[in-house]
C-alpha cells in the first residue's frame, strides 16, 4: 500500500510539474531553445532543493547545510503551489482573452471596396442605348473588364498606348505595380516589399515574424500567473517574518470564581524555530507576548524543528518570558521529531514548566497538560487519566493539548476549556480544506458539549516561512466568570 501511494504521489508530482513547464516555457516560446532548457532546470532544480531541505532537516544533517537548503527549497514549495494554482486559473482566462483579441482584429479589418453600378436606362430609350447599357452590365459582372473591340454603331475604343523605349523621350513607361494589402492586426504575420532592407523577404536578411495570437495569449497568461504567484508568496513570507499579531478572545467559564474575572492567558503555539526562523524570530515572539502583560503563558507545542544542539541558541530568548503565574509548556508532534526529552529539559532550564500528563492547581482553576499523540511511538503518549483523574471537578479546568483531535478525551474528563494549536489555520490556502478534513476545529473557539476548544493559528510556520489566508497570531484568552 505504501509503495502504491508513493508511486501515485510521484506520478501526480511529475505530471503537475510537466504541466507547469509546458504552460510557462514551452507554450511561450516559438520552438526548442535555451528558454525551454532553463525552464526545465529551474523546475527540476527547485524540487531537488526542496526535497534536500526536508531530508536534511529530518536526517539531522550539519546545521550549515540545513540553512543553505532551507530558504530556497522551502520557498520553492510555496511558489510551486501558487504557480500551479495561477496557471490553472489562467485556463479560464485564456479562451476569453483569445476571443477578445479576435474581435478587436475583426473591427480593424478594412471595409470591402464598393462596386460601381451603371445608371438605369429609361424604358423609352433608343435600342442602341439599351444595348450599350446591357453590354456595360455584362462587363461589370465579369470583373469590370474593358471591351476588347469597337462597339457596333459607336466610336472605336482607343488602343492601349505602346510603352516608349527608355531612351526615346522624357516619358518613361508606366510600371505595373501590385499592392499587397495586409490586415491591421498587429498579431498577424506580414511581409514587406522584397526590395526593402530589414523587412521579411529581403534577400540576405533573416525572417522575424511577429508572434501569433496563440503565442501572445500564452505569454500574457504565463506572465500574469508568475507575477501573481511571486507576489502571493512574497507577501505571505513578509507576514511571517515580521512576527505574529495579537488576538484577544473572551471565554466565559461557568465554574470560574468571580475573583478570576478578566484573567489573561497568552496562548502561543507552533513557533517552529528552525534553520529559517531563528533567534531573532524567537525574540519577536517573546516581546509580543510580554507586551500583552498576561497572567499566565501557555506554549502549546511545536516549539522547534531541530535538535537542542542546533537550535538551543535560537530558543534562548524564551528565558525572557514574563507572567504573574509563570509559563507552561506541552509537547507537540515536532518535538518528537527533534528529541522531545532533551527539549523538555531545555525549556525547563529556560524557566518554563513542562506539563507532561500533569496538572497544577492555580488560585482560581486547575491547569493541566498532556503529551502529544506522536509521543505514543516512544511510550510517552497522552495520559488523560493521570493528568485529570483525581482532580476536584467543582473547580474549573483549563487543558493544554497540542492537537485539536484530543478534544474528545477532554470532554470525557470534564475539561472546561482546551487550548490547542497544530493546524496553523491551514497556513497556505487552500490548505485549510485539508486541515478541516483532519481536525474538528481549524482555528478559533468552538464548543463541544460542556467543553470549549480554542485553536490558535500559531506564531511561526513549518516548511515554507510563508502564510496565505492564515495570518500568524498570539492569542490572549481573557476568562470571564458567569458568576460575575
Amino acid at each position: 500500500m505504501i509503495i502504491v501511494f508513493a508511486l501515485l504521489a510521484l506520478t501526480v508530482l511529475v505530471t503537475a510539474n510537466w504541466y507547469l513547464w509546458r504552460r510557462l516555457f514551452r507554450d511561450t516560446t516559438g520552438g526548442p531553445g535555451r528558454a525551454r532548457r532553463v525552464g526545465a532546470a529551474v523546475i527540476g532544480g527547485g524540487w531537488v532543493l526542496a526535497i534536500g531541505a526536508l531530508v536534511a532537516e529530518r536526517a539531522g544533517a550539519p546545521f550549515w547545510l540545513q540553512r543553505v537548503l532551507a530558504w530556497p527549497g522551502f520557498l520553492w514549495l510555496a511558489l510551486s503551489i501558487y504557480l500551479l494554482l495561477a496557471v490553472v486559473a489562467g485556463e479560464v482566462v485564456r479562451p476569453l482573452l483569445a476571443r477578445l483579441l479576435e474581435r478587436r482584429d475583426r473591427r480593424r479589418e478594412p471595409a470591402p471596396a464598393a462596386v460601381p453600378h451603371p445608371e438605369p436606362v429609361p424604358a423609352g430609350a433608343p435600342a442602341q442605348e439599351r444595348r450599350e447599357a446591357e453590354e456595360q452590365r455584362k462587363t461589370d459582372g465579369e470583373g469590370l473588364r474593358p471591351p476588347q473591340g469597337p462597339r457596333k454603331g459607336g466610336p472605336a475604343a482607343p488602343a492601349p498606348e505602346e510603352p516608349r523605349p527608355t531612351g526615346s523621350g522624357p516619358l518613361e513607361p508606366a510600371a505595373t505595380t501590385s499592392v499587397t494589402t495586409t490586415s491591421e492586426n498587429p498579431l498577424a504575420t506580414s511581409s514587406g516589399n522584397p526590395g526593402t532592407p530589414g523587412n521579411p523577404g529581403t534577400p540576405g536578411t533573416p525572417e522575424t515574424p511577429t508572434p501569433t495570437r496563440r503565442l501572445f495569449v500564452s505569454r500574457i497568461v504565463a506572465g500574469a500567473a508568475a507575477a501573481a504567484a511571486v507576489g502571493t508568496v512574497g507577501y505571505g513570507t513578509y507576514g511571517v517574518l515580521r512576527g505574529p499579531g495579537v488576538k484577544r478572545v473572551t471565554v466565559p467559564l461557568a465554574k470560574l470564581p468571580r475573583g478570576a474575572q478578566g484573567y489573561r492567558i497568552a496562548v502561543v503555539s507552533d513557533i517552529h524555530l528552525s534553520p529559517v526562523l531563528g533567534r531573532g524570530f524567537a525574540q519577536k515572539v517573546v516581546d509580543t507576548i510580554n507586551s500583552t502583560q498576561p497572567d499566565l503563558i501557555a506554549v502549546v507545542g511545536d516549539l522547534v524543528d531541530g535538535s537542542v544542539k542546533d537550535l538551543g541558541p535560537a530558543a534562548a530568548p524564551l528565558a525572557g518570558l514574563r507572567a504573574r503565574h509563570g509559563s507552561y509548556f506541552v509537547t507537540g508532534n515536532h518535538e518528537y521529531f527533534s528529541g522531545a526529552e532533551q527539549w523538555v529539559e531545555e525549556v525547563r532550564r529556560l524557566g518554563l514548566r513542562p506539563l507532561e500528563n500533569d496538572r497544577t492547581e492555580l488560585p482560581w482553576f486547575d491547569l493541566a497538560g498532556v503529551n502529544d499523540i506522536a509521543g505514543e511511538s516512544e511510550g510517552q503518549g497522552p495520559d488523560f487519566a493521570r493528568a485529570l483523574g483525581d482532580r476536584d471537578t467543582a473547580r474549573a479546568c483549563v487543558l493544554l493539548a497540542h492537537q485539536p483531535v484530543q478534544i474528545h478525551d477532554a470532554v470525557d474528563h470534564g475539561v472546561d476549556l482546551q487550548l490547542s494549536g497544530h493546524t496553523h489555520g491551514g497556513q497556505l490556502w487552500p490548505g485549510n480544506l485539508i486541515a478541516e478534513a483532519a481536525n474538528p476545529t481549524v482555528a478559533g473557539l468552538e464548543r463541544y458539549g460542556d467543553t470549549q476548544l480554542y485553536v490558535s493559528r500559531g506564531a511561526g510556520a513549518w516548511g515554507p516561512p510563508t502564510r496565505v489566508g492564515a495570518p500568524s497570531d498570539i492569542t490572549v484568552i481573557e476568562l470571564a466568570s458567569r458568576q460575575a
